[in-house]
């Protein structure tokens, strides 16, 4: 890959040169590697090279934003932050119009907005209704787009007669040459407006607030997204419209865990319970349901209730619910209850 020198370097002159350096140095080399006198493999690119750096410095703007950003204005952002609108003008302010004309002309798409739902875990695992406000750009109602008064249309621009370009003539140095432009009557659109709307003066399109509902499906977990096609700001000469994306972020739960569609729960018991059996109504998804413990339960033990968990957001598949045993040694006992545990104890022996 060609590095590509310094303007300066270019026509050997000091980065603090004064204007007359400049066009002294450049009138020189310009004579030494002019193709029409030079006949070397590279006199036609460092020729090349030497318009170009010249173009640059001999105007004071163009030298300024160099001095500051370099060749390429050191990243696309950083011109668009002062006011030259992004990479289509970098090549304009340095190349010519031919380069920004394209980029300048391209479809722009409409704001994309992007939203969070918080939701707990109950909206989550069975979908809910959430409602956002934004503000984005519509085509304006009065002239549907058009930016003319009612009962007008735009008209052919005088300039270009509709090509959305022009002709122009510079001189140079090597005598006058000729080189296509954007119009700067109408912008490089072909037409202008001779009546703008009241509504949205001339731009086709106006602001507005919108409530988006929307509906969040059963079973969404941290992270999904839901996509609202079309719902954001229109786009600009044909670009298409933006969209609504809203992340979920679900809430804990007090007594649930999740694991994809499966959810996970601690169940208490009591010594009585898990050497004997019994029977529990464990708390699940919307409700309770009663479970038979097994005698001779162990701790860390596991109840499956089946297609009691998530819900599929894609399907009408449930996942299931996974009760796990914990042993609950009491804090404190009563003077009757400790005496049958030390009877208990009697009887029994640590296997």
């Amino acid at each position: 890959m060609q590095v590509r020198r310094d303007y300066y370097e270019v026509l050997g002159i000091a980065s603090n040169a004064s204007s007359e350096e400049i066009r002294k140095a450049f009138r020189r080399l310009a004579f030494q590697y002019h193709p029409d006198r030079n006949h070397d493999a590279d006199a036609e690119e460092r020729f090349k090279e030497i318009n170009e750096a010249y173009q640059c410095l001999c105007d004071p703007d163009n030298r300024r934003t160099y001095d500051i950003y370099g060749r390429q204005g050191t990243a696309a952002g950083g011109f668009e932050d002062f006011g030259f609108g992004g990479l289509g003008e970098i090549f304009e302010t340095f190349f010519g119009s031919a380069f920004g004309d394209s980029a300048r002309q391209a479809p722009i798409p409409g704001e994309t907005f992007r939203l969070k739902a918080q939701l707990s875990f109950e909206e989550a695992a069975f979908g809910c209704i959430r409602e956002f406000s934004i503000r984005r750009a519509e085509v304006c109602p009065e002239c549907r787009g058009t930016g003319c008064a009612s009962g007008t249309t735009p008209l052919r621009c005088p300039d270009c007669r509709g090509a959305g370009r022009v002709r122009r003539m510079e001189q140079s140095i090597f005598g006058r040459f000729s080189h296509v432009v954007r119009c700067n009557h109408c912008n490089g659109k072909g037409t202008v407006i001779a009546s703008s709307c009241n509504s949205c003066k001339g731009k086709g399109a106006i602001a507005a607030s919108r409530t988006l509902r929307v509906d969040v499906p059963a079973g969404v977990d941290t992270g999904s997204i839901i996509t609202l096609r079309g719902q954001g700001s229109i786009g600009s000469r044909g670009g298409k419209t933006g969209d609504v994306l809203v992340t979920v972020d679900v809430q804990p739960h007090q007594l649930f865990t999740r694991e994809g569609l499966n959810i996970h729960y601690d169940l208490p018991v009591n010594f009585a319970q898990a050497a004997l059996g019994a029977r529990i109504e464990v708390p699940v998804l919307g409700g309770t349901m009663s479970v038979r413990l097994p005698a001779n339960t162990q701790a860390g033990d596991v109840v499956r209730l089946k297609g009691v968990g998530i819900q599929d957001p894609h399907s009408k598949k449930r996942g299931d619910q996974y009760v796990h045993t914990r042993i609950v040694t009491p804090k404190k006992l009563s003077r009757e209850q400790r005496r049958l545990f030390e009877e208990l104890a009697k009887t029994m022996r640590t296997e």
